[in-house]
């Protein structure tokens, strides 16, 4: 009896021991977007950068409906880290346009990641070469509600086009790819890094032009909404796309909930910024994934930051 008693007490005294030298599991769950997009990659390559550099990590990743979506998981405590545009970020933050009357304080900010190109996509022979152009055409404008749907509102009010001047379809990226190639739809909105997957999805059966935002409109549009940025999709950039397209950028973003631990954020961003993982991020994505440097890190952070990221980038600067 007193052997099986000392058996017993050894093995209760292993497994408290294996207990406790085991890492601590840190589940995160990050919202992303639509897998057509640019989020969904790099967010799947920042799980990964996590769960191998973190020790009891074990991060995963949601395809959503991208910004808009995400800032309602993350209220919702369905998400711990969203990938966001700088300008739905700051309107949720402070209970405006979308989020009138629904601000959300405790959202702060991690890093800012790339710009996010605003691109008006059309077939070749559509006759559409302007944003004035498309009064009267069947236009995707993004998932109702989404970020893309405010910024294709937001740059054809500065074109002089509302609503009732289109015929508005509420399309995630891939339904708006599949559908502009269908020829159910004349003109698509995407906001997301370039190349963007859906469009080369249509470019690579369909002849396709990227549509400018000229000077006068982008100007118009930045008097309102100084969040935007004047950018450029090179020349060959997509299939058959053989000239330069300017057009216009928000800026995507890792936000977080104040209820993610100091530690935790701080160690999430040491590691993501390392060099392994930025090679991991250009991996996912080349061009987006290259454009996120602890350099440009902070550039267009359109909240406060978190605790653990003000910690970090004040390590960061010594």
């Amino acid at each position: 009896m007193k052997k099986l008693i000392l058996v017993l007490a050894t093995i209760a005294l292993i497994a408290s021991f294996v207990a406790c030298s085991a890492p601590k599991q840190t589940f995160v769950s990050i919202a992303s977007g639509g897998t057509g997009g640019t989020y969904y990659p790099l967010a799947g390559a920042m799980a990964e950068i996590w769960n191998e550099g973190i020790k009891g990590m074990n991060a995963t990743v949601q395809a959503t409906g991208a910004s808009v979506a995400n800032v309602n998981l993350l209220r919702e405590g369905k998400a711990d880290v969203i990938m966001v545009q700088n300008d739905i970020a700051y309107y949720a933050a402070n209970g405006l346009e979308l989020f009138k009357d629904k601000a959300l304080p405790e959202m702060k900010g991690m890093a800012i990641l790339y710009p996010e190109t605003c691109q008006l996509i059309v077939l070749a022979n559509s006759g559409i070469d302007s944003v004035a152009a498309l009064k009267g055409k069947k236009v995707a404008v993004g998932a109702a509600g989404s970020g893309v749907e405010a910024n294709a509102r937001q740059i054809m009010a500065a074109a002089g086009i509302t609503y009732a001047d289109i015929q508005v379809k509420y399309l995630s990226f891939n339904e708006a790819a599949s559908n502009l190639k269908d020829g159910n739809i004349d003109a698509a909105f995407l906001t997301a890094g370039h190349p963007t997957a859906a469009v080369q999805d249509i470019s690579a059966s369909k002849e396709i032009s990227v549509i400018a935002i000229d000077n006068a409109v982008a100007a118009k549009l930045q008097a309102t909404y100084p969040f935007y940025t004047k950018t450029v999709i090179p020349a060959g950039t997509y299939k058959g796309v053989n000239a330069d397209v300017q057009t216009v950028a928000v800026q995507a973003m890792l936000a977080v909930s104040t209820k993610l631990d100091t530690a935790t954020v701080e160690k999430m961003l040491q590691t993501l910024f390392a060099t392994a993982g930025s090679a991991r991020l250009t991996a996912a994505h080349a061009r987006a994934g290259a454009m996120i440097t602890l350099k440009t890190a902070r550039n267009g952070m359109s909240l406060p930051m978190h605790a653990g990221a003000e910690k970090f980038y004040g390590k960061a600067r010594k």
